[in-house]
């Protein structure tokens, strides 16, 4: 098989398994939990047990999964809301059918809401034994960095380096208009980029707050910011990160980059020292 581990007993309590394609996420988050559950013991999944075989039919009892719930229209739901999360929490604790572990594959896990993120906080940070969580996200930074610690993370998306230097290369273009001091520019660039999904917009607004906050550790801005400027942009993203994290809109939060990108003191401090 693609994917095997030769010592299950080493497998970590819980995954963030990333990628920018869904299927890919959950396909490696299947061949974990078969690991998981294998009977064979060494070199898992073997595919060929009853445990392997359950696993691939999507039937072992001791393997569940977490999807958004569907509307009326049978659509699902924006969010992951906490009731989910506190059922899972309640099904935790129970020991297993027929393995020595259960496994909870929670898809979409980037899209729980605050509520939901804490209450899996809870759970995260006081595993019951045997118990893995696998988390599969399109993006990991709209987890809270809370919940990020508490787990390993895997990225399975061949196509993540050159989506991060497209973040990169965004952050470095917003910092800079934003250093021209121009209210109108700042507008301009935040209305042709306000267009990202959801995964792009954190992405940009992280690689921003990460810009920002080297150029304040390095004490340096070739861009001739001042402290007091790059602090107020490090905030800043890190709100809208925040904000992003519950699911506010991206067009909302390219406003408020529009409208307070700029701070107030914009003539003093000019150089770092």
């Amino acid at each position: 098989m693609a994917f095997q581990i030769h010592d299950p007993a080493r497998l970590h309590h819980a995954y963030i398994l990333s990628a920018a394609d869904p299927a890919e996420s959950r396909k490696l988050a299947r061949a974990i939990a078969a690991a998981a559950v294998c009977r064979r013991g060494t070199d898992v999944p073997c595919g060929n047990c009853r445990a392997c075989r359950k696993a691939a039919a999507d039937i072992h009892p001791d393997i569940v999964t977490v999807t958004r719930l569907l509307d009326a229209k049978g659509r699902p739901r924006r969010e992951i809301v906490v009731d989910q999360v506190r059922a899972l929490s309640a099904d935790a604790v129970v020991l297993p059918n027929e393995s020595e572990r259960k496994v909870y594959i929670i898809e979409d896990a980037d899209t729980m809401n605050a509520s939901a993120q804490n209450a899996a906080l809870k759970l995260l940070e006081e595993p019951p034994a045997g118990v893995i969580f696998l988390l599969c996200a399109q993006n990991p930074s709209l987890l809270l960095p809370t919940v990020r610690s508490r787990c390993t993370e895997m990225g399975v998306n061949t196509q993540q380096a050159a989506a991060d230097e497209e973040s990169v290369k965004l952050a470095e273009s917003f910092v800079r208009t934003v250093a021209k001091g121009s209210d109108a520019e700042v507008l301009r660039w935040c209305q042709k980029n306000e267009g990202l999904d959801t995964q792009a917009a954190a992405a940009f607004v992280d690689c921003v707050a990460a810009l920002t906050a080297e150029m304040l550790c390095l004490r340096k801005s070739d861009l001739g910011l001042s402290r007091r400027e790059l602090t107020h942009l490090h905030a800043l993203a890190e709100q809208c990160a925040n904000m992003l994290r519950v699911n506010v809109g991206v067009k909302h939060i390219f406003g408020l980059l529009s409208v307070d990108a700029i701070g107030t003191n914009r003539n003093e401090d000019k150089y770092i020292g």
